[in-house]
């Protein structure tokens, strides 16, 4: 796998998500350093000229109007110190390592005046595996700076790290890696900390699994349509191209595509379910959503989202508020009620599939019939995982008190509404795995059917994992089975 090169642009949520799920190596690009060095000689100007800088020569927050002199390096230190107010669980290793590149990533636009040498330690301990603990509570969307006081402070040796699977502190970690822990120059504490890297990072690996997820959903409505013998027609292109609706005919001819076969068989039906005859309508809302998440996460990832910021053409330092992330936020609040929706649709097929028999199927998917329980009670656990992922999809982003004596009187609550978003679609997965079983088990009931062959490779994944249901017996085990081929990156593209 070649390197991600950081050139200021042009980061992508594929590449954040192979820096942190498969190690891939981050390079600096030919004109990142002198972008860097350029804004640190303005920064350095500006303060030499007497000028009021937030975080450099002032207090932060309420104490904006505090003048700070001395050692400013030890007030970098000082900063870092008393914003490690974060707490809970420890974010995992993928998500710590997303917010790592995606910090990397916006500060290669060369806003922020960090100390180049900071820049590099960053990247090298990124690429040496080197990630701070990072506690998972503490950001109200107005920047992550208390989540990211971590990785600051693990860069100067402070905290702790984990390294090679061990959790260690991160002088030892540093030093066992090769690495030297970095001095902080005036403003590198605030640099480091002070955008919203966790959010566009974890958002990053959000959008990744919700296009990865949405491919596994098309499949398991495909195999849904084979198995209930549902009216194809539904997915014939004119019909979307008369009411041609966000992402609509992409979903459709993704379906289409599955499902295409010599000799399609005739309907059994003239109109199904909505949650099978609207499904094209479904999955193309959350087409246009998932869209819509990965332009905002991807306008973080490639942006100068720093307070204050450096503009090294102009030669100013000017105040901001570019790390507030209304957008980002709003993205994913949408994003995960499309996910709710197209996970709604899906219990609905799985009910219809598993019900009391329709278009020729046995009462409860049940070969044997009589008392047999055969599917029916997975219904409970269906409507279980859905009643979660309606929860989840609550809104969060207007959850929110005034801070710091008033002067943070808003937030996005991004990271929340991010953490939540990924969650639904763990959820979700499990609707999938589902989904697919109820498919294939009404497909084996069909006698003398033939499949489309894309979907009897489908069927014959399936298949490879769990048996059809022959006689009752615990089906959860089953659906464990399927949802780690799902999760795990064992499912076929």
């Amino acid at each position: 796998m070649s390197a991600l090169v950081l050139t200021g642009t042009g980061v992508g949520v594929g590449d954040v998500a192979a820096v942190a799920r498969d190690g891939r190596k981050v390079e600096i690009g030919p004109d990142v350093i002198g972008r860097l060095e350029k804004a640190r000689r303005v920064l350095d100007q500006a303060a030499a000229s007497g000028q009021q800088i937030y975080g450099l020569n002032t207090g932060l927050g309420a104490n904006l109007g505090t003048a700070v002199e001395g050692d400013a390096g030890a007030f970098q230190r000082q900063l870092l110190e008393g914003r490690s107010g974060a707490v809970g669980e420890g974010l995992p290793v993928d998500a710590v390592r997303a917010s790592m590149a995606a910090r990397a990533a916006m500060l290669s636009v060369g806003g922020s005046g960090l100390s180049s040498s900071v820049f590099v330690a960053l990247l090298d301990a990124l690429n040496a595996g080197v990630h701070p603990v990072m506690p998972s509570l503490g950001s109200i969307g107005a920047g992550d700076l208390v989540l990211m006081t971590a990785l600051a402070r693990m860069l100067t040796g402070e905290g702790e790290a984990d390294y090679q699977g061990r959790r260690i502190p991160a002088a030892k970690a540093l030093m066992m890696a090769r690495l030297a822990p970095i001095s902080l120059a005036p403003k590198d504490g605030l640099s480091l900390i002070n955008a919203s890297a966790v959010s566009a990072g974890s958002g990053a690996l959000a959008v990744t699994d919700a296009l990865t997820a949405l491919a596994q959903q098309q499949h398991a409505g495909a195999l849904t349509m084979e198995g209930f013998g549902a009216n194809r027609t539904i997915l014939d292109p004119r019909l979307h191209m008369a009411r041609p609706a966000a992402g609509q005919q992409e979903a459709a001819k993704v379906l289409h595509n599955l499902l295409v076969r010599d000799d399609a068989p005739a309907p059994t039906t003239l109109q199904d379910p909505l949650s099978i005859r609207c499904m094209s309508s479904v999955h193309g809302a959350l087409i246009e959503a998932i869209g819509q998440a990965r332009q905002a996460v991807e306008i973080e990832l490639n942006a100068a989202a720093d307070n204050p910021l450096v503009l090294g053409d102009d030669e100013l330092v000017l105040s901001t508020g570019n790390f507030h992330t209304a957008a980002l936020a709003l993205a994913f609040e949408t994003l995960g009620l499309a996910i709710a929706q197209c996970a709604a649709a899906s219990a609905a097929r799985f009910i219809q599939l598993t019900g009391s028999g329709r278009n020729g199927l046995p009462k409860y998917l049940s070969p044997v019939g009589g008392a047999s329980a055969g599917f029916v009670p997975l219904q409970k656990t269906v409507t279980s995982i859905l009643a979660a992922i309606r929860h989840k999809a609550n809104p969060v982003m207007l959850d929110f008190l005034a801070v710091s004596e008033g002067v943070e009187d808003h937030a996005t609550q991004t990271p929340l509404a991010v953490a939540k978003c990924a969650g639904m679609i763990a959820l979700w997965r499990w609707l999938i795995a589902f989904e697919l079983m109820a498919a294939a088990q009404a497909v084996d009931l069909r006698d003398g059917f033939t499949l489309a062959p894309r979907t009897a490779a489908l069927h014959a994944v399936i298949r490879a994992l769990v048996p059809m249901l022959k006689e009752d017996r615990p089906l959860g085990i089953d659906a464990e089975a399927l949802y780690a081929a799902l999760a795990g990156g064992n499912w076929p593209a």
